[in-house]
């Protein structure tokens, strides 16, 4: 999966797989996988002007994640 290198808050990277719908975040308190992820809200994350307010707006809070770093 390629990562996006991201900024603003704890942000760090992120990437996407569509087949899968899992969306990997690289944050400075780890790496987590959040899982059934809509092609729509990756393009939406991946495009926003602050990814790190969508990220805690839209996915933090409304995806199951793991922990896998």
């Amino acid at each position: 999966m390629e990562m996006k290198r991201m900024s603003g808050g704890s942000l760090r990277a992120a990437g996407y797989d569509e087949r899968e719908r899992k969306l990997v975040v690289e944050l400075t308190a780890g790496t987590f996988a959040y899982s059934g992820v809509t092609p729509e809200t990756w393009r939406r994350f991946s495009t926003a002007s602050s990814p790190w307010s969508f990220f805690r707006d839209n996915i933090e809070e409304e995806y199951a994640a793991k922990r896998v770093r």
